[in-house]
């Protein structure tokens, strides 16, 4: 077995959903589901066959998003994982909804960080062991930080 890290790719103003499920029939779904909990989302969902043909599968509303969500699988290379690629919405508006999907079986993350993939691959194919999301704590946040946190939920209006 080998282990390698994959450099996930984020277009800037987007974020990323990855994630792992067990049927084709995913790939629709989770379409339906961005469209459904927000119409002016843009996407672009890739979903790796792990059986039959092992195609990507891929859909969504906008091209770039697509390209690099495909380019994304591509990397990762693990059968049943799932990359979303949204922007002009936040992953908490769609989270929900992916886990109540009968077919998704995990979500590894949801965001806009940068992100590492930690691949394990056997002469079977490759599966994912984790992620890095971002960065490391640099320290405890003091009641100014406190502030700005809350201030800045305020502004994307997830508070009052």
């Amino acid at each position: 077995m080998e282990l390698k890290v994959v450099e996930m790719q984020i277009p800037e103003g987007s974020n990323l959903i990855l994630g792992q499920t067990h049927f084709i029939k995913t790939v629709e779904d989770l379409y339906e589901i961005m469209v459904g909990t927000s119409p002016q989302v843009k996407f672009g969902i890739a979903f790796c066959e792990a059986s039959g043909p092992c195609l990507i599968r891929i859909v969504g509303n906008d091209r770039q998003l697509q390209e690099i969500a495909t380019q994304n699988a591509q990397a990762v290379g693990a059968g049943h994982s799932f990359v979303i690629l949204l922007k002009e919405a936040y992953p908490i508006n769609f989270l929900n909804a992916i886990k109540q999907c009968p077919e998704v079986c995990t979500i590894y993350c949801a965001t806009a960080n940068p992100v590492q993939v930690i691949v394990a691959e056997t002469a079977q194919g490759r599966g994912i062991m984790g992620v890095i999301d971002g960065f490391s704590p640099k320290g405890i946040e003091t009641d100014e930080d406190v502030k700005a946190r809350q201030t800045l939920l305020r502004q994307f209006g997830y508070k009052l």
